[in-house]
């Protein structure tokens, strides 16, 4: 049997436990240097740079006229893609609809601090976003589907999707259906850091964005790192990454299956199952040979590179308590609580992007159907992000109004503190001299 990769983690030293939370793309040094001049080469060639990577780098038959996906295009896909697909898009893009719809700010709120004051947020949508759709290690509709309908929901004005083109110079067709169903009609034939580097700059055919969304390779993630100061970023998303979490109530084949969910996406990927049971443990890896025997032979390669490398497994705990802190500390992507009462064990999980509960909530379900949202911060920051939203589309301005009968308890107030901190024209503006001003006539 395949040698799996299995830490018993009350064993290891604290060397090698923050060994087991390093993630692919933790040093992407190597790629920054290959990185940076296809930046330079996109940002003073424009579309001439799109087009010669995408033949170069993509082994796509593209020129600069076929960067922009056509009308006739997005018709075609239709023609292309199962009817049962189309409706399976369909479904998964209302129920993310309705998802994102109950995230939506209201327009702007404002509350009476005193007497006469009122502050509040308005909120607005980012007039350009580009949305970034995978395609290297398969094609994925439904990162279109997570990425362009909370877009649309928030009122984005100008939203326009870049994805690799296949060999043939087109765009995935399941990848436009879901495009046009969620609302967007804008796609581009362009990935990797030379799209990275056209949204930020823009080219004579795509129009630059102020910010860019969606996961990517490593090779994305180093672009975005060196444009962070051309181009909002966005959440950190990098290869996938999946925990399944086990207690001793569940089978340990139906663990296992749930752990290649995230395995299968690539060799970079990170796919580990921690449970205290050494029952779980053990069916886990005796099931994992069926499993594989079902898979196609692309991926069962990537999930066994993962599982058998330095970036997955099983790791065994001594107890609950340990299970936590390990789910804590890696701080996963994609979180199952496999368990017959997961409720049990939410309340010890704080460090997680996404919390799927029960044995019938596989990660599958969440990422295509579900309803949140399935671009997830990945590298441990789930510490401080959280799942792509409306919020990441929309920005918020802050609202103050002051009366004039308010006004002069907080001028008063102001004026001690400007004082204090020495700052003349702060001091002056709530001063009598503002009151001189107010009362004068033309």
């Amino acid at each position: 049997m395949t040698n799996v990769s299995f830490h018993d983690y009350a064993r290891l030293n604290a060397e090698q436990k923050a060994a087991l939370l390093r993630r692919s793309e933790t040093d992407i040094s190597g790629f920054i240097e290959k990185v940076q001049p296809i930046i330079e080469a996109v940002r003073t060639e424009g579309d001439a740079a799109v087009a010669r990577f995408g033949r170069d780098l993509d082994k796509a038959d593209i020129t600069e006229k076929d960067i922009k996906v056509t009308p006739s295009e997005f018709d075609d896909a239709f023609k292309k893609v199962d009817a049962d697909v189309i409706k399976s898009i369909e479904f998964g893009v209302e129920n993310i609809r309705i998802f994102h719809e109950e995230q939506k700010p209201e327009a702007m709120w404002l509350k009476e601090i005193r007497p006469g004051a009122f502050a509040g947020d308005r909120f607005t949508p980012i007039s350009s976003v580009a949305l970034y759709v995978p395609r290297g290690k398969g094609s994925f509709p439904s990162v279109t589907m997570m990425t362009s309908v909370p877009g649309v929901v928030a009122g984005v004005p100008n939203l326009a999707i870049v994805t690799p083109p296949g060999p043939d110079g087109t765009v995935d067709a399941a990848t436009l259906v879901a495009a046009r169903i969620a609302g967007v009609e804008t796609v581009y034939k362009v990935g990797g850091a030379q799209a990275v580097a056209a949204v930020a700059y823009g080219t004579e055919t795509i129009k630059p964005a102020l910010k860019i969304v969606g996961p990517g390779s490593p090779w994305v993630v180093a672009a975005k790192r060196l444009l962070a100061g051309v181009i909002d970023t966005g959440l950190p998303a990098g290869p996938s990454e999946g925990m399944i979490f086990a207690d001793d109530t569940v089978n340990g084949g139906l663990a296992a299956m749930d752990l290649l969910i995230e395995a299968e996406h690539g060799p970079d990927s990170s796919a580990y199952l921690v449970t205290h049971s050494r029952r779980v443990a053990e069916e886990a890896l005796a099931s994992l040979p069926d499993h594989w025997s079902r898979m196609t032979e692309q991926r069962v390669g990537f999930s066994t590179t993962v599982l058998t490398g330095k970036n997955g497994g099983i790791v065994l705990t001594s107890s609950l308590e340990e299970s936590y802190e390990f789910v804590n500390a890696y701080a996963p992507e994609h979180l199952e609580i496999l368990s017959e009462d997961p409720f049990a064990h939410l309340g010890h999980i704080t460090e997680a992007a996404e919390i799927l509960m029960g044995p019938h909530t596989p990660v599958s379900i969440a990422n295509f159907t579900l309803g949140p949202n399935a671009v997830l911060p990945t590298s441990r920051w789930a510490r401080t992000f959280g799942p792509l939203s409306v919020n990441d589309f929309v920005k918020r301005s802050s609202i103050g109004y002051v009366t004039k009968s308010a006004y002069p308890m907080f001028a008063g107030h102001a004026h001690k503190l400007a004082v204090y901190e020495g700052f003349s024209s702060h001091a002056n503006a709530v001063s009598p001299l503002r009151e001189q001003y107010l009362t004068k006539k033309g």
